[in-house]
This record gives C-alpha cells, structure tokens and sequence, in this order.
C-alpha cells in the first residue's frame, strides 16, 4: 500500500494525500453494453469499493485481481473506484504527479459514460498494462474496451471531468481514504490477499442466500510453514506484525516457527547457513506452489533448502548491544567503548547546527524533502551544515534500489555531483533540477543548468569512481538502521521525520533553538484533522 504517515514493511513503500469535504459520489448513468437485467437484488448485492491512485503499482494490482471475479460474479457485487489526490484551488495534485491527475479523471470518465464495472474494468485493465504510461494512449484501450472515445474525450477535458473528480476526492475523504489502496467489503475494511480468488473467497462470503457457482470452486489455500531464526535480546525483531501481513496478503495457512539464537538449534542454524543480521525469515521448500507465491517471489532468495524472505534485518546477535551494559562479546569492552559501536546512533557524538537526509533519489517523498531544503537553508541564512545520503543495497552483482536500476544510477549521479561540486552546497541546484522530473533518465540537462563539470559527473557516474562512492554512503544509513526515505537526523544523533519546510524547520530548531530564524513560519501542507501534518516515506 502507498499510504500516508506509515512505514512499510520491506514488501511495501508508502503515501498520499488528503482530499477535502464529505459528500457522497451519486451513481451516474450513461451508456451500456445491453445485458440482459440482474436477477439478483441490488439490496443484497455485496458492496466493494476501492480507493486507488491510477499510478500507484499497488492500486493497478488491486483492480488487475478483482477484474476477472467482476467478469464471472459482477451481478452480486456493488463495486466502485474513487481516487486519492487533493484539490488545489481551480486543479489538483497526485503523488505521481500531473499525468496520475489526468489519468484519474479519463477514467472517471469512463466510468460515467460506461457505469457498468464490467465495461470500464476492460479499459482500466487494459491501461494498467502499461500503468507508467497513464494517461498517455488511452484511446487505444477505449478502442479495445468498445467505449465511446469521443464522450471520454470531451469530458475529460473540460470541466464536467473535475467535477467527477472533485466528487470522487470527497468520497474518499468521507471514508478517510489515505493510502492506495484503501479497500472495503460489505462495509468493512479489507487487507486481505489481492489475488482473483482472494476477493472471491471474501466476496462470496458475504452473498446471502444462493451463491453463483463460481463460489463453489475457489480453490483452498495451501499449508506453508516459515521458521524465524531471531534473537530474545533484539527489542526491534518483531514477528507477529509482518505474520500478520504476510497471513492477510500471501499466505491464509501460514505456520510459524520461531527459533532463538541463542538455543543450540538456532546457533547452528545460524552458522550452516552463513547468516549475518537477524531476523530472518526462512520458508520450507513448497512455498513456491501457493497461489500468491508470484506476488512475493522477487523479495525470495534460495538459502539453503529455504527460501528466504528479504526484510528489514540489522541485529547482529555475534556483536556488543550498545546499550544494555553488558560485555556481550567478552572482550572487555562494554557499550560504545566496543569499537563495534562507534557508528551506532546511541553513541555518535552530537554535532550542533548539523542535519543529514537519508533519501531514495526516486521516491516521492524524499524528492519533496530535498525540495523543502531550499526554503530551510534560505531561512537559515548558511549556519545550517547539510548532507544528504543514500539508501539501497550492495549486492554480489552490483546494487539494489527499491525503485529499480534507474534509481540506483541517479543515487550515483547526485553523489558524483556532490563530490565535485560540494561548496556552497552547489550540488543541490541538481538534485532540485533532476527533482522535477525524477522519474526521467535524462540528467545532462540539469547537469549543465546546474553548471556541473559534466565530464567528471559522466565519467564518475559510470565507473567504479561512482560505485564506490554508492558504496560507502550507504554505509552510513546501514549502521544506523535507516531504512525509510526520507529519514532526517539531526545534530548527528536525533532523528525525525517531515517533507514539509515548516515541519523540518521545527525538528532541526527543537535541537538548536539558537539558529537564526526559528520563530519564522515556513510553508507546509495543512494540517490533517487531529493536528497531524501530512508525512510519508517510502521503504521501512
């Protein structure tokens, strides 16, 4: 789920906005397919409704998996599809920008022109295919949906297409709609699997009284058994909430075995496998048969006999515990006076006037952080020290990013430029440049605006020059156990959390009430009901 003020679990990343009101969104009528007339009771019908943003990969799967149980049972299901976004004014604002905001209203318009789910799902289906290219191209899926383009088109574009929208952002809202997706069955909150007979099993459920047929063959999940190899002195290993997830997501029959470290079992375990950070996470061989295995194969490695599942894993339980006044390793040397301790949070030394980001060059959330930097150090008037810093992963066969090879290059690209250009903090006027199209692989532009030395970024960003440096910045947020993008660290030692100027601002004069201008109000979202301020990051 992309969701708001959350972090996710390694298997998932993290946002969205806020819309505004509370009124309800009217069903509205329009062409049809000519089928034959429901016999079921609308009264009786299942309600499911999704709350999505058109670009969101974790929304497209959704609608990808209840697609095909529309097809075989839509007449005992109530479905519909709201958006997440905000209303600005006269236009709005999406997490994946201008083009999540057009493609959000083209398929309210579908929806308006072709109300039955089962005709406007052939379209959404269809642009899901290419969910990256939304709204680009989207006549052709209307041609391969049979749906009056002409229709679509001049609602999209005119205003008749933001009022749908407008409609559909307070339907959201009245459901207190943050994350995508946000899901209901029957009125009740669903965060069970995504997969065509997952919304079948719980849609079936809930019909009363005869059951369409396809409800008598929906396939009964297999058994799958995971041991978790982790250590009673570790306070952050926590297992049953991601349990919990992985039962409600992948696997209904999962069973659990929970081994220590410390027992002789688990030491043994632990050396076999040439293990390092814990937890960890092994599944016994036959995982890879359960229906939902496809869906978290890519965060699976072969270890051992298991399959092993990538988390979040930083407690090396061979190593001194920083902070519980024990000789853990026998060395004579307790806490931070262990040389194994000196990159720890809890023992670094408090560097006044000092604050760092630890970011993913493509993730919304640090983008908008780094963005709000310009006004902060502005307000600062240069007493504030910053730096910025990667996260990702080293791997056998290069890197690892959680957006992919285009992220892990453009984190080598910012470094580079950073290295070369680091006085003055000119380094930044690329990384605000690159920000307004993040997404994009062409940087030179932004390079040469920037006034960068393009043939040391080029040759730096290519070579084993940039990879080094990947290398060692990722380090840092390695031994501090930061995983989520972004993640601030004030004076060296104290972290907090914001993508807002204002909310920054705060954090870093909380630490140092003596920089200048920290009575100045700096700009930020509105407040949330409740007082909270927006926020999000996306990885743990």
């Amino acid at each position: 789920m992309i969701r708001t003020a959350t972090r996710a679990i390694g298997i998932a990343a993290a946002l969205a906005f806020v819309a505004s009101g509370c009124q309800d969104l009217k069903p509205i009528q329009g062409k049809s397919k000519g089928r034959a007339a429901s016999s079921v009771d609308p009264g009786s019908k299942v309600k499911v409704e999704f709350y999505v943003m058109s670009k969101c990969p974790f929304g497209t799967q959704v609608e990808q998996g209840i697609h095909p149980v529309l097809d075989e049972v839509g007449d005992w299901i109530d479905f519909s599809i709201n958006f997440i976004a905000t209303e600005n004014g006269d236009g709005f604002s999406a997490l994946h920008g201008q083009p999540e905001v057009d493609g959000n209203i083209i398929q309210l318009c579908a929806m308006k022109f072709h109300p039955d789910p089962r005709d406007y799902m052939k379209f959404i289906s269809c642009q899901n295919e290419n969910m990256r290219a939304i709204p680009n191209g989207w006549e052709a899926c209307a041609d391969k949906a049979g749906l009056d383009k002409a229709n679509i088109s001049k609602c999209s574009k005119g205003n008749e297409g933001k009022e749908l929208l407008r409609a559909s952002l307070r339907q959201a809202k009245a459901r207190n709609a943050q994350g995508s997706p946000t899901m209901f069955v029957a009125n009740k909150p669903y965060q069970g699997g995504r997969s065509k007979n997952d919304f079948l099993r719980a849609i079936c459920t809930e019909i009363k009284g005869n059951k369409p047929a396809a409800c008598s063959s929906i396939p009964e999940p297999i058994a799958v058994v995971a041991t978790v190899l982790t250590d009673k002195r570790c306070t952050k290993c926590q297992v049953d909430g991601l349990a919990a997830n992985l039962r409600g997501r992948f696997f209904p029959k999962l069973e659990i075995k929970k081994l220590d470290y410390n027992s002789e079992e688990g030491k043994k375990l632990y050396k076999e496998l040439g293990l390092k950070m814990l937890p960890v996470w092994l599944f016994e061989p036959g995982v890879e048969k359960a229906e939902r295995y496809s869906q978290i194969a890519r965060w699976m490695a072969p270890t051992g006999k298991y399959k092993q599942l990538r988390v979040p894993a930083n407690f090396d339980p061979t190593a001194e515990i920083c902070d519980n006044k024990i000789d853990d390793t026998g060395n004579g040397k307790i806490d931070c006076a262990d040389a194994t301790c000196k990159t720890k949070l809890v023992c670094r030394e408090e560097k006044k006037n000092d604050v760092q980001v630890f970011i993913m060059s493509q993730c919304p959330f640090g983008v908008k952080a780094v963005d709000a930097m310009k006004e902060v150090l502005a307000n600062f008037q240069g007493k504030l020290n910053f730096d910025v810093h990667y996260i990702a992963s080293k791997t056998d066969k290069g890197f690892n990013a959680l957006h992919g090879q285009p992220e892990v290059d453009e984190n080598i690209r910012q470094l580079c430029a950073k290295k070369y250009h680091a006085k003055n903090n000119k380094y930044l006027d690329y990384l605000w440049c690159r920000n307004k199209n993040y997404r994009s692989n062409e940087w030179k532009a932004c390079a040469k605006e920037s006034g960068m030395n393009l043939a040391k970024m080029e040759k730096c960003a290519t070579g084993p020059e940039g990879a080094k440096l990947l290398e060692e910045d990722i380090k840092i947020a390695e031994a501090l156990e930061v995983s989520g993008s972004p993640t601030w660290l004030a004076n060296n030692r104290f972290k907090f959390s914001g993508i807002d100027a204002e909310r920054i601002k705060s954090s870093i004069c909380e630490r140092n009430p003596k920089l200048p201008n920290c009575e100045k109000k700096l700009s930020g979202p509105q407040q949330q009901r409740g007082g909270a301020a927006p926020a999000g990051s996306c990885g743990g």
